[in-house]
């Protein structure tokens, strides 16, 4: 920014003078080691969070949660604080520099003209380097101390808007850049010496600035346009990866803007469709095995024809049937079992499962029907009866050497027996 000010100002309409070239030299044997010096100062007095928290990390040493929150605030902070001490220290400079002119000279355009340009290269040069900062912060840094992204969420943070960055990058190449033409034209009418002289001047002065906004707009677009793609690019290609199926892709995130937070959102939302496939995975299999549980062919018997399926809604569920021999199997008895668990889903299928095990279990046990319905129903309440969940069941044994049929209905529908003499239900 020094190095353009003094180059344009030598090629300005009315180049300063060698009495005054040499007193801005002396100032600036003083002003520029000062001005460097404190803000070398003030960034190693902004940076000391960020030091111990590395130096901490580096030797193994376990940090506070709060140190490494500072640390990564700092950080974020950083290109703001930077900028910011930099266009306090080009205020000071047109107020320090001017004020010393006036001790010389009482050219107002003079005066006019050295404060003005001294806040337009300010403000230029403050608006390249925060966008060379970020561009830095993007590349080098947010990958270091935020693998895995989050900036968004980092507490107390400035964050600086796309509509922001465009409004920066216009006034950068378009609105000041108008204003220094502007006041090349104005102070082309206090010139001294023929209008050609002064046109000549004025031409000089047209080109140094024209090639150096020229130039300024080309780099400036260019480091917006990076630091706007890259993070673009890369969700666009975890997206990509996201519709053909993949979801181990994740969004490097090294903004917190709005861009860093749709990141952070696709990360977040391709974490859910992970856990949604694992947990769609984990009922297909629970679904199989359930269906497993179920009888897949009924007992062979001369007296009695069974069939029995169940399609469930979901993948899992509370739905039961179920038949096998019991007794003396001479008998050829055979029990059939119809019940339901209220609700849906993975519990359902537990307490069904679990339910399946104690029947089969205390039927082949000696005691009435009645006695292993009641049986059962102790061990389950003593399970769920804090839950509110329930099952409902019928029992049937059927007897065909006797001709008889027993059952307990323990809050199920009643069964339908069909009479074929009577062609009646009851």
């Amino acid at each position: 920014g020094i190095t353009i000010a003094r180059f344009i100002s030598q090629r300005s309409i009315a180049p300063p003078e060698a009495a005054l070239t040499e007193l801005l030299n002396r100032i600036d044997q003083v002003f520029l080691p000062l001005s460097f010096l404190s803000v070398i100062v003030a960034i190693l007095i902004w940076e000391r969070p960020i030091r111990h928290w590395l130096t901490r990390l580096y030797c193994g040493v376990v940090t506070h949660r709060d140190l490494e929150q500072n640390a990564r605030r700092r950080l974020l902070n950083e290109p703001f604080f930077l900028i910011a001490a930099d266009v306090i220290i080009w205020l000071i400079a047109a107020v320090v520099y001017t004020g010393i002119i006036a001790q010389t000279t009482t050219s107002h355009v003079l005066l006019g003209r050295t404060f003005f340009q001294t806040i337009i290269i300010g403000v230029i040069t403050a608006t390249t380097a925060f966008f060379v900062l970020e561009h830095m912060l993007q590349k080098n840094l947010a990958p270091l101390f935020f693998p895995e992204g989050g900036l968004y969420r980092i507490p107390k943070t400035l964050r600086i808007r796309i509509r922001t960055r465009m409004a920066a990058l216009i006034a950068a190449v378009n609105l000041i850049p108008f204003l220094v033409f502007f006041l090349m034209v104005h102070g082309s009418y206090y010139v001294e010496g023929s209008p050609e002289q002064a046109l000549a001047l004025l031409r000089n002065s047209v080109y140094t600035n024209a090639l150096f906004f020229i130039g300024l707009g080309v780099g400036l677009t260019a480091l917006v346009a990076s630091n706007l793609t890259r993070p673009l690019n890369e969700t666009i290609k975890v997206l990509r990866r996201i519709r053909s199926g993949r979801l181990d892709g994740k969004v490097l995130v090294t903004t917190n803007d709005e861009i860093g937070y749709a990141g952070d959102v696709i990360n977040e939302m391709t974490e859910g469709l992970r856990e949604r496939l694992q947990l769609r995975q984990s009922l297909e299999l629970a679904r199989e095995v359930q269906q497993n549980l179920l009888p897949k062919s009924p007992p062979p018997s001369e007296h009695v024809d069974i069939a029995g399926r169940s399609i469930y809604c979901d993948q899992t569920g509370g739905d039961y049937f179920d038949f096998f021999r019991v007794g003396d199997p001479a008998d050829g008895k055979v029990a059939l079992l119809v019940g339901d668990v209220s609700g849906h889903g993975i519990s359902s299928a537990l307490l069904m499962a679990t339910a399946r095990a104690f029947l089969r279990l205390r039927s082949f046990l000696p005691g009435s029907i009645a006695e292993i319905v009641g049986d059962v129903n102790r061990q389950l309440v003593a399970d769920v009866e804090d839950s509110g969940q329930f099952m409902t069941l019928f029992y049937l044994v059927i007897d065909p050497v006797k001709g008889d049929l027993r059952w307990v209905r323990a809050g199920h529908d009643p069964a339908i027996l069909y009479d074929v003499q009577r062609d009646a239900f009851e």
